[in-house]
This record gives C-alpha cells, structure tokens and sequence, in this order.
C-alpha cells in the first residue's frame, strides 16, 4: 500500500503530459536571507498564485504556506528539506577543506507536517571518503523510512569538491544521480550539463525522472525561458527553479510563461 500513496503523491508533482515547476524556496538555510527570501509569506502566495506544481521549503517555513493555501483554488505540493550541508556555499570553488552534512528533521517530521514529499541532499566529489560513505548511508537509510511511509523521496545529487573543476560535467551527473536512483530515489534533483545533446545522456541514462535546478539568476527572464527550453528538450521531467523565480520582478508572470515552455506551447 506505501507504493500507492508513492505513486499519488508524485502525481502531483510530476503531472502528466507536461514538464513540472518546482520552485525551491529552501535557501535561506545554508545562505541566509538572500534577496527573494526576506518576506516568505508573500513570496510562498505568489508562487501559489503562479501555479506551482510543487514548492520546496525548510520545515520551519511550512506554516506560510499553510497560511497561503487557506482560499486558493490551487494547492501545490509541498516538498520539505530535511539536510543541511556546507558543501554549498560558494560552490564549486568552496574554498572550505572540510564539508559535513547533517539531518534537521525525517520523513515522519515531513508527513507530519503535509509534505507530499521530502529532499535531501548527495554530494559526491570531494575527496573525503569518510565524509561520502555518510552521504550514501543518510540518503538510504532516508529512502527507507520513505518506503514505509509511502512518501516519495527526491535526492538533489551535485558534484562538489575543491579539486572539481567542472561539476556539472555530464559524467558526474550520470554517476551521482544513478547512485541516488540505486539507493531509492524517486526523483533527483539536479544540475544542468549546459547542453540539451548531453544533457539528454544523463537523462537516458537515469532510470528515474530528472528535475533540473536553476542555479544563481544570472540573466533576464528571456534567458531563463530559453535555458528552460533546453531542458525540455533534452528530456527532463521540468525544472526545479529557486532564485530563477523568486529574484523575479513579477514571479506569476515568468511562471506563467515557464508553465507555457513546459507544455510544449511556441507562443512563450
């Protein structure tokens, strides 16, 4: 029976037919209160107001969304963080020498509080095993409770690493998001190769839906949409955009325009 509440609960995450948009609204936790976070309430309505297939937010933002949810007509799903890391900071030249990870709530903590489900990060390409082997040991060990709970899980798998000049190469993302896919993952999280044609190859070679992040804003909303038509192209199942959107300087606007390119619509 927890596979039928798996398979209901992605539905709304992954509708059929059309790519998804995810916005992910979880920053705040490793990067402070970035620009686009320092008023969540009326951020997290807009995203509703935007038509959001889901939202990613940390535990302890979950009671906006609640609030902005009372009289909407759509209800998106709810995916909550349980991991902090300090593998991200000024990733990829994290100039740390050390990174540690760690568990802030489980799969129960995001059941509790309506998640239809729960992240957590897999960071490969450190160079510290020890650091690794508690990688894989925590998202497993996840993937498990999730089994029981009939909660999907989404893994976001990243290469990060001092020595790692190019993180999102192709080929680091066919081996993370594959081990995430053989620990139990129901969907990964993940960064774009750069390019539809290789970008395809991780997809092909992943046996379950991938989501691509959107990363640091770094042009206007043409660019997005245009980056976002590549996605489509190479195959993802949409996108998971954070400051993409919420850095926005009308959020229902782009998203309208996102959820046009994720159908498939020219008029966008």
């Amino acid at each position: 029976m927890s596979q039928l509440g798996k398979t209901i609960r992605l539905r709304r995450i992954l509708p059929s037919g059309r790519g998804s948009l995810v916005v992910a609204f979880d920053h705040p936790l490793v990067l402070g209160p970035i620009p686009g976070t320092t008023e969540p309430a009326e951020q997290i309505a807009k995203f509703v107001e935007g038509r959001a297939d889901a939202i990613l937010l940390n535990i302890g933002t979950f009671r906006y969304a609640a609030e902005a949810v009372q009289n909407a007509q759509h209800v998106p799903a709810l995916v909550a963080r349980l991991d902090w890391t300090t593998a991200l900071g000024t990733a990829p030249n994290n100039p740390a020498k050390e990174f540690h990870s760690c568990l802030v709530g489980d799969p129960e903590d995001g059941a509790r509080f309506g998640a239809d489900a729960v992240i957590t990060f897999l960071i490969v390409g450190s160079g510290d095993a020890e650091f690794e082997r508690e990688e894989v040991r925590r998202v497993a060990l996840t993937a498990r409770k999730c089994e029981q709970l009939g909660l999907p899980l989404i893994v976001e798998s990243l290469a990060r690493g001092k020595n790692l000049r190019v993180p999102h190469d192709a080929e680091w993302l066919k081996l993370h998001a594959r081990i995430s896919a053989e620990l139990g993952a129901d969907v990964i999280k993940t960064e774009f190769t750069g390019n539809p044609d290789t970008m395809h190859e991780v997809v092909q070679s992943c046996p379950i839906p991938i989501l691509v992040l959107g990363g640091t804003r770094t042009g206007s909303d043409e660019d997005i949409l245009n980056v976002t038509r590549d996605i489509v192209r190479s195959g993802a199942a949409g996108v998971f955009f954070g400051r993409n959107v919420f850095q926005a300087e009308n959020i229902p606007a782009l998203m309208q325009r996102l959820h046009a390119v994720l159908s498939g619509s020219t008029a966008s």
